[in-house]
């Protein structure tokens, strides 16, 4: 078989930006790769040397390509990484997304597409991916599914010789990770590219995939065929919580219920509009203290606008029939008042989320309802975040800068920070992306043993049916345009 890419003993220049070991390898052509891992293996690392970001010590690294107009690594690799963005966005494009007024000067989706030639292949993208009722949406307004299949398309549009995607299948509902699933395999037989996969949930693994290279404690092993790989990052069935922090999370003070009502959520005939679209039609929902809500519909259905209204992020909440622990919106609440109550996470936080500081000042600044940490830590303060740190397993990351954390390390340090106040309401949306096995049953478990609590109230969004904890006692699905 011919060599597609080779590097022998690969050694970035910058200690930072180094693997345990030298990294070698060889990759033939026709050979569709998956790099699997647990949450700071150093999957992204790796990859971060195979494509060129760090200069190495010396040149050992080799790709074969067939464009023969430009051999550089940009012009024939295309990498969407977990973190795809809005661009260079922070956390104030995640308070625009559902500000009208704020989106005049945002992009459309239509002005990011770009010029290509082959309307077949457009065509079938955006038939595949429902581009088409996209195009006239601000950018910042697309949901994280939806902001993941126009990520794809554009990617795939360049008809790029390597395509390395980062946990692509998070954040898609399930027809839609089919559709990728075939669309993938299509792409590979039609137009002979190869595509690497980085992979945290090793579970999902499409068939396409020819071979596995297992990363591990920032060292690649050797590859091997797909059939042959065993389940390495299988765990057992038992509990991986232990029953320290079971007792932990169970003997923290209860706190009393803060609303005069049962009614944590109400909302009544809801609408929410942007120009022409429709997101939410009359809307009816009650949520009463200590419901378990799952909440589900397809990408794009109103499920992160709906949790902006109970979040108080959306200010057509106000224009809205809504109450929040027993108080109707815009009757003298502050949007503190409400937050007070909340702890919350998305990957809409997540990827707006670019404060490098230490670890566990982002979790603290749950405790405040901030982006950063405007004040001193009070001691007490950082005792609650060093346990909950404990509980997530990240107390070793407590001084560790967030940016230099892996994606999945990221996740836990943000669940770390909804947890921290020990809100009435927990609203995780999508809480898993990113994250390993091991640590997706583990948090999985942790929200189990919160929720047993009296007055804990629950909502979760997940697109995976197994993610959901055994304690869901409700369940809400939203239809779009509907």
């Amino acid at each position: 078989m011919h060599t597609f890419l080779e590097i022998k003993n690969g050694i970035t220049r910058h200690p930072a930006y180094r693997m345990a070991e030298a990294v070698s390898l060889k990759i033939n052509k026709g050979e569709q790769v998956a790099f699997v891992g647990d949450n700071a293996a150093g999957k992204s690392r790796l990859i971060d040397i195979l494509t060129g970001r760090w200069p190495l010590t010396e040149d050992v690294l080799h790709y074969n390509f067939r464009n023969k107009t430009s051999s550089l690594l940009s012009d024939n690799i295309k990498y969407i990484s977990f973190r795809d963005s809005y661009g260079d966005s922070d956390m104030s494009f995640y308070q625009q997304r559902w500000n009208s007024t704020a989106m005049d000067d945002t992009p459309l989706v239509s002005e990011l597409i770009p010029v290509i030639e082959n309307e077949e292949l457009k065509d079938k993208l955006f038939t595949i991916f429902g581009l088409s009722e996209l195009m006239d949406k601000p950018i910042i307004t697309l949901s994280s599914g939806e902001l993941r299949k126009f990520q794809l398309t554009k990617a795939l549009l360049s008809h790029p010789e390597l395509l390395i995607l980062d946990n692509p299948f998070i954040g898609l509902d399930a027809p839609t990770r089919d559709l990728l699933h075939h669309l993938l395999k299509d792409i590979i037989d039609e137009f002979n590219i190869q595509i690497f996969l980085i992979l945290a949930k090793s579970d999902d693994i499409p068939e396409f995939i020819t071979h596995i290279i297992p990363v591990a404690k920032l060292r690649n092993e050797e590859k091997i065929k797909r059939e042959e790989f065993s389940q390495n990052f299988a765990i057992n069935s038992g509990t991986l919580l232990s029953e320290q922090k079971k007792k932990m999370i169970g003997e923290l003070p209860a706190k009393m219920a803060s609303s005069l009502s049962n009614e944590i959520v109400k909302l009544n005939q809801v609408c929410i509009k942007y120009g022409d679209r429709t997101i939410l039609k009359a809307l009816d929902w009650v949520i009463n203290s200590g419901e378990k809500w799952a909440l589900s519909g397809e990408n794009g259905a109103g499920k992160s606008t709906l949790l902006s209204l109970v979040c108080a992020d959306n200010p057509q909440s106000y224009a809205c029939d809504i109450e929040l622990f027993g108080r109707k919106r815009g009757t003298g609440e502050s949007i503190w008042d409400i937050k007070r109550e909340i702890g919350y996470v998305s990957p809409e936080m997540h990827r707006s989320y670019k404060k490098n500081i230490p670890a566990i000042e982002i979790v603290a600044s749950g405790l405040y309802d901030t982006v950063g940490l405007y004040r001193t830590m009070k001691e007490e303060d950082r005792d609650k975040c060093l346990l909950w740190m404990k509980v997530f397993g990240i107390d070793s990351l407590a001084d560790k800068l967030f940016l230099q954390l892996s994606s999945g390390e990221q996740r836990m340090v943000l669940l770390a920070r909804a947890f921290v106040k020990d809100p009435s309401l927990l609203i995780l949306d999508e809480p898993f992306h990113g994250l390993d096995l091991k640590n997706r049953k583990m948090v999985k478990e942790i929200i189990e043993e919160f929720c047993k609590r009296e007055n804990k109230t629950l909502i979760m969004i997940t697109h995976y049916e197994e993610e959901l904890p055994r304690c869901i006692t409700n369940r809400l699905h939203l239809t779009k345009n509907q």
